[in-house]
């Protein structure tokens, strides 16, 4: 079956018919054959847009080919227990993991499920009622349920990218993930496919329990032995995976409280920042309109900034075209905000949390919290930004030159930000030095991209949960806690991963450390 490598214009590349008929022109395609893509990107930097293809020319219908994944038919009722804490991607792809490898898996969710999951993040949107329990971070599939669904990354050492693709494919994505060079999902496919993961957990004979939270571990002479919850049960596990998520503050405090080593981390805080769709597109594609078969554009953008000596990057985190921003607080009394698509990313408007690297070093007033440091930082800002938007989830945010200008939008643009926006001096909701190394990046950004820096666009704020402020130190090679045995710290929450694959990849690598310390293979 050959395989061609090809080049040619969007019509073409993205329409079945039209790629059957371009490879029917060239003699390389013949009436009853089936195309299979293999790879597909976009190539816009030249004034032609071109897409890049590799197809296979096949006599059968193509099937998506597992080549690292099976699924199989387990049972592990009766085997023995390991605790998962979280049933965000690392939690379930650990889970699923544990089950190949014969262990029974007891996934313990703070939240609600997927489903129940809507009426909260509903409440945020339309009351500005925060259910600390249950919001765009917490619940079934975690923060990623709720999100643009990308699955980028630039990371091969936690394990097979393409393992990861397979078993989503498996449970319900599209097969393009695994031609896409850029492959999403959609944030109207996710609670389907994460339900459908949890389903193969359950039918195994694992465990899935929601509006279960962790108050307490168990540990005896050093090792973990399992964890208490809210009701008050305890669960025991032969080993304990911490897989809660970035914005869990209230395990980082208990580590801290029960003499788990923790540490204080860098991370990024910033705003979302929100263009017309149709600007970017013009920008990326130079053209006036990117027409029905170009997907909507996106960008990324880094830059170098200096303040008083020391060199920070800033840098855009997440970006979602065709998107939407949404409130992302967990709790009460603060403001947070993430962005997030639909499949179709067919939304007017553009958005990227825009970001400024925060050092330990650079919170000097806080070093009273010690290794909690940069997560009372964090909080701070948070209620900051909340304050100044009139304590609600109503965000407070300001035009882009204006911001770089120093002056205060007399008026904003339309949001897709659905709680409502005010206007302020973003210098007043950010940190002086976050602020200022914004704009020093707008402005670079503005000569990298033409027509980016602009009063067509505005910032949100604020953008805080870009990654953990915490990090639960482990193993490199065991992926064990340093000090605690049977302890393994995992994915985001723990400072180890960014991003549904990379989570997915981290999980599976803390459950086979699991088994290489604590399954005989006998």
């Amino acid at each position: 079956m050959p395989i061609h490598d090809l080049v040619v214009p969007p019509e073409v590349g993205f329409s079945s018919a039209a790629l059957e008929n371009h490879l029917k022109s060239s003699g390389q395609f013949k009436e009853g054959q089936y195309v299979d893509i293999l790879r597909r990107s976009v190539d816009a930097r030249q004034k032609t847009i071109k897409v890049n293809l590799r197809v296979e020319v096949r006599d059968t219908p193509p099937e998506v080919e597992y080549v690292e994944y099976e699924k199989k038919a387990h049972n592990v009722r009766n085997a023995d227990p390991v605790i998962i804490v979280g049933a965000g991607p690392a939690g379930l792809f650990a889970a699923l993991r544990a089950i190949e490898g014969g262990l029974k898996p007891i996934v313990l969710e703070r939240g609600k499920d997927v489903q129940s999951r809507r009426r909260d993040l509903a409440a945020i949107n339309k009351e500005h009622i925060v259910n600390p329990e249950s919001n765009y971070c917490f619940g079934e599939g975690g923060a990623g349920t709720y999100s643009d669904g990308k699955l980028y990354t630039r990371s091969k050492k936690r394990g097979s990218i393409r393992r990861v693709f397979e078993i989503l494919v498996a449970h319900g994505a599209t097969s393009e993930i695994l031609f896409e060079s850029h492959p999403h999902i959609g944030t109207n496919k996710l609670p389907k496919l994460v339900t459908a993961l949890r389903e193969s957990i359950e039918v195994a004979g694992g465990e899935v329990h929601f509006n279960t939270k962790v108050t307490d571990f168990i540990i005896e002479n050093g090792e973990m032995k399992g964890v208490v919850t809210e009701n008050g049960g305890a669960l025991n596990g032969i080993a304990v995976v911490l897989a809660t998520g970035h914005s869990a503050r209230d395990i980082f405090r208990l580590c801290k409280e029960r003499s788990v080593k923790i540490e204080a981390k860098p991370f990024a805080l910033g705003v979302r920042i929100e263009h017309p769709q149709q600007l970017i597109d013009k920008i990326q594609y130079k053209c006036e309109d990117r027409g029905e078969y170009l997907p909507a554009s996106a960008y990324s953008l880094v830059s170098q900034t200096t303040l008083k000596g020391a060199k920070r990057g800033v840098f855009s985190f997440c970006m979602c075209p065709g998107g939407f921003i949404v409130p992302a607080a967990t709790a009460p009394g603060e403001l947070v905000v993430n962005g997030m698509s639909p499949s179709r990313r067919d939304s007017k408007y553009s958005n990227s949390g825009m970001v400024a690297a925060v050092e330990v070093e650079d919170l000097v007033s806080y070093r009273k919290y010690d290794n909690l440091a940069a997560m009372e930082f964090q909080a701070d800002v948070e209620k900051q930004a909340w304050k100044m938007g009139g304590e609600t989830q109503v965000a407070p945010a300001q035009r882009m030159v204006d911001f770089v200008n120093g002056k205060v939008s007399s008026d904003l643009l339309e949001t897709s930000y659905q709680p409502g926006l005010h206007s302020v001096d973003m210098m007043e909701v950010l940190p002086d030095f976050i602020g200022k190394r914004l704009r020093q990046g707008f402005q670079y950004f503005g000569q990298k991209m033409r027509g980016y820096l602009t009063n067509e666009a505005q910032i949100v704020g604020v953008e805080s949960r870009t990654s953990s402020p915490v990090r639960i130190p482990r193993d490199k090679e065991t992926c064990e806690h340093v000090e605690v045995k049977r302890l393994f710290p995992c994915a985001e929450g723990a400072g180890y991963a960014g991003g549904i694959v990379s989570a997915a990849m981290d999980g599976e690598r803390c459950m086979e450390g699991v088994f290489r310390l604590y399954v005989s293979t006998s």
